[in-house]
């Protein structure tokens, strides 16, 4: 969301040439291509984001020049405007083109739909954490700077980054927060949260009648007045859309007629601004000056229109898709790369709802084709997009990689509603699939833990990476691109706005459902959930069984009960790409179902009771490569459990000395793996790691002192060199709680060393293991070794006599013990091993052996880390790496793509 460059566009119908691309290209013939090219890229900014590596912007000629000259260049007399005659002029034929098409499925209210939190799935966890957030948001610091614009009395303070009263996408976020908070209210009815939203609502009402003209915002009308001098204003139709959608959402979802009332007042604001522009100068001047980041401001009017059926929300909607961008798509030109990536997609949803509102073929084919491209060149593994916010080269994605802004989560938000969109229209599987894996690797991921209002902007794709560092360095660019985690006051990112709608909605694409005489529903999306088919009479329960790196089977459970006046219905359940029907199970009520072929679906019609839908398909490893052409980058490739894409927690033989530090290259420690005898299969060099390891976990502590307010370190893996240092005790869910959690099993057995009755840390021949690096353990030098063999310890009571401590005495040396310095206790202070002297250990008194036992005795903690349940180990080259799902992630570092090498 930063702000970007654009030249003048083209007509908003890029569709009257595009009919007829024989003429366009004759037309084209005539043209001087240099001089006819206009380009989308951004007009606030000359940089060079997105170009090509000859440094010239890369599009082809398939330009507004070759329509301009069918449109008006003034839309008629200054004191009148037939907005129906505007329309006819920029579309093909006038009129609506076929009408509202029919057949769509239709996505389940929300209202019906509950997130189940049956097996603490992360889609509850995540929608608890957003509400928590929702409800700590205050409502009048969220309308602060609109009171402030309608010169109302503020109350409270304002909160502050991109909504300070400073900020020029100021407003933005309370936009988004009527959206998400809509959607949860829907998906809950939690009261408190509808009381909040309400007062949001009023507060925003009374704030445009103060105004009386209609205008409603967070800043003054001077933000439009340089926006249409074509001078620098940062995208005031996108804060305008977000507020608008707002509040009609609110009208939608939640029910209040005044939201409504708001954006039709607001509409006729902003149509007669557009208006007086196109006569003032022409609808050129339109199509230059909404060259920049309108949001969907195109999908806002259409669906106003589809309420309100007025010909000028129809009119102001086609006036705000994008000809230059739009145009290219229908006539099937691919190159993408250089744009903006959300100041485009929305616009393709926007084209969506074109679609349906007014049945224009076109607009199916361009956003079926816009998938296409996106999909086939430019997505990571997560089914992600952008880097820096912008498309590059297709097939290019190894250099993206080597920097951390990937994957605006903006952008993530926006294409799972094209994909949606298309499923809607299809009922195709390979939209559902996508939508499936971009919700879990894409979404899921962004909020730190449980902490609301903590959510990312980048989600980095590169090796050695780390969510709390995405973005960093900061560009330069006004605003500076963000980085790492935000502030649940002070960030407001474009981010955080699409965060909480995100997390608002997990329940609007598991269900769909086809009008008929016998209604249909789809299942697409696997996600704990009750629904209450009302059409039906039927209720829909599905549950989805915890999965682990040790199964071989994915299991759903589907529960179809009548509430009394059930009739036939159809029910039809998506049978995901990445399994196989090869060993999968399908039972209605224990009787075997025959399924056709992964990435369909299964349906089954009948008067249903009640009923069980049992589910069994097949999960495995599987690698991807990534998207990139180039011969020498084949080896590169991405690992994926089923539709959970897994990354390696790594830092490798980098120049790291804290966990603040990055990669910013492909050093080969950080993501090479050794599958040389793996026979291309990659079960040969990944293996699950079971849930019951996480028994032999521990993290060994010290106090610098005897007192409990004494500073307190942790036995860890140094970063660096893979020594043992100490430091200083982590907060929850950092890269340093990786480093300081330790595998402790008896070698060579592998029983865990911890025992079962006590939990204490005990015995003989215990090895050590990194919690990163299965496979690796501590060496006589006390640093991350080969594999086995290993340095072995007795576990001992500590000596220094306190309970709960524990000494390591190693097995092949006795009375050399771990110690920590006993000088000059600074955190990454290497632990060495020290013996003790024999004198000394005789006196028992002496000073030097108090310092002594006090240094090689450790009070055993409950380890600081935990095996998640999708665990698995890879071989490496230089070093071994612990995957789990990226989804998963906080602080750690991580790789989501590994040089795979097989010779």
């Amino acid at each position: 969301m930063t702000r970007r460059r654009s030249l003048a566009g083209g007509a908003a119908a890029a569709v009257v040439v595009l009919a007829a691309a024989a003429a366009a290209a004759a037309f084209l013939s005539l043209l001087d291509g240099a001089a006819a090219l206009h380009l989308c890229t951004d007009r606030l900014f000359n940089d060079t984001q997105g170009r090509h590596s000859d440094g010239l912007p890369h599009l082809n000629q398939a330009e507004e020049a070759t329509w301009m000259g069918l449109l008006p260049r003034r839309a008629g007399p200054r004191d009148e405007l037939d907005w129906l005659a505007l329309y006819r002029s920029i579309t093909r034929g006038g009129g609506d083109v076929g009408g509202e098409p029919a057949g769509f499925l239709s996505p389940a209210s929300l209202h019906d739909v509950r997130v189940d939190p049956y097996g603490a799935n992360m889609y509850w966890q995540g929608q608890q954490t957003n509400l928590e957030y929702l409800l700590y948001l205050d409502p009048d610091r969220l309308t602060w700077t609109f009171r402030q614009q309608a010169k109302l009395p503020t109350v409270g303070e304002p909160y502050g980054g991109w909504e300070a009263p400073d900020g020029q996408l100021r407003g933005h976020f309370t936009g988004h927060y009527l959206s998400a908070a809509a959607h949860m209210w829907t998906s809950t009815h939690n009261d408190a949260l509808r009381e909040k939203m309400t007062k949001v609502v009023d507060i925003l009402y009374s704030c445009q009648k103060k105004m009386n003209t209609g205008y409603l915002s967070a800043y003054p009308e001077s933000m439009f007045d340089a926006y249409d001098e074509l001078a620098e204003a940062w995208s005031p139709y996108y804060t305008i859309h977000k507020i608008m959608q707002g509040l009609l959402d609110q009208y939608t979802l939640a029910g209040n007629p005044k939201g409504l009332e708001i954006v039709v007042w607001m509409t006729d604001y902003f149509s007669t601004r557009v208006k007086k522009l196109i006569q003032e100068y022409s609808i050129q001047r339109h199509w230059e000056a909404i060259n920049e980041e309108t949001g969907g401001f195109n999908d806002v009017m259409y669906q106003l229109y589809a309420i309100t059926k007025n010909q000028k929300h129809l009119t102001m909607a086609h006036l705000f898709d994008k000809p230059c961008f739009l145009g290219p798509l229908g006539l099937h030109d691919d190159d993408i790369s250089g744009l903006h990536v959300n100041t485009h997609v929305p616009v393709i949803v926007g084209a969506q709802k074109r679609y349906e509102v007014v049945g224009d073929q076109l607009y199916k084919e361009i956003a079926t084709f816009f998938f296409d491209v996106v999909n086939s060149s430019h997505t990571f593994a997560t089914g992600g997009t952008s880097t820096m916010e912008h498309w590059h080269d297709p097939k290019r994605l190894v250099d993206e990689i080597k920097i951390s802004s990937n994957e605006e989560t903006c952008a993530t938000y926006n294409l799972l509603k094209v994909s949606r969109n298309l499923f809607r229209w299809t009922k195709e599987g390979k939209y559902a699939d996508h939508y499936e894996r971009l919700l879990i690797n894409g979404i899921m991921g962004n909020q730190r833990g449980k902490e609301p209002g903590v959510m990312i902007y980048f989600l980095p794709m590169g090796p050695g990476r780390s969510k709390s560092i995405s973005g960093m360095p900061t560009s330069g660019l006004p605003p500076k691109n963000p980085g790492g985690w935000g502030n649940a006051n002070a960030t407001f990112w474009c981010c955080y706005g699409t965060g909480i709608e995100s997390f608002s909605k997990l329940g609007d694409s598991i269900y769909f459902l086809e009008e008929g005489e016998i209604p249909g529903l789809y299942i697409i999306q696997y996600i704990p959930s009750t629904f209450d088919w009302k059409a039906a009479g039927l209720t829909v329960k599905q549950q989805a069984k915890p999965l682990s790196s040790t199964d071989s089977h994915f299991e759903v459970s589907i529960f179809i009960s009548s509430k009394g006046d059930a009739r036939p219905a159809n029910v039809n359940v998506r049978i995901p790409s990445w399994t196989s029907v090869d060993g999968a199970i399908a039972t209605l009520n224990g009787q075997k179902l025959n399924l056709t072929s992964a990435g369909d679906f299964l349906s089954v019609t009948k008067l249903w009771g009640d009923d069980t839908l049992s589910l069994k398909f097949p999960i495995t490893l599987r690698t991807e490569p990534i998207k990139d052409d180039r011969p020498e980058y084949s080896s590169i490739q991405a690992v994926l459990f089923g539709p959970h894409l897994l990354a390696g927690l790594t830092h490798g033989n980098q120049t790291v000395k804290t966990s603040n530090d990055s990669n910013s290259g492909l050093t080969p420690g950080v993501w090479e793996v050794n599958a040389t005898h793996a026979a291309a299969a990659v079960a040969g060099w990944v293996t699950p790691v079971s849930q019951s390891l996480n028994s032999q976990l521990v993290t060994l502590t010290q106090r610098d002192g005897d007192a409990q307010a004494a500073a307190a370190f942790v036995l860890s893996v140094s970063i660096a060199d893979g020594a043992l240092t100490m430091q200083e005790s982590p907060v929850a869910g950092s890269d340093a709680c990786v480093h300081a959690t330790f595998r402790a099993y008896h070698s060579p057995s592998g029983a865990s060393a911890i025992d079962a009755a006590t939990g204490r840390l005990q015995g003989r021949d215990v090895a050590l293991e990194p919690f990163d690096r299965p496979g690796m353990a501590v060496t006589d030098a006390l640093s991350v070794g080969r594999p086995e063999p290993a340095t072995r310890f007795n576990a001992v009571a500590g000596l220094d006599g306190l309970p709960g401590t524990v000494s390591l005495e190693l097995s092949t040396r006795p009375g050399c013990f771990v110690a920590a310095p006993t000088t000059a206790y600074l955190a990454g202070a290497k632990a060495q091993v020290s013996c003790r002297k024999p004198t000394a250990a005789a006196a028992g008194e002496d000073d030097d052996d108090t310092a002594f036992r006090r240094a090689a005795s450790f009070t055993q903690a409950a380890p600081l880390r935990l095996y998640h349940p999708l665990s698995f180990s890879a071989t490496g080259t230089d070093r071994n790496f612990l995957l789990e799902p990226l989804h998963s992630l906080q602080d750690e570092f991580y790789t989501v793509y590994f040089n795979v090498l097989t010779k």
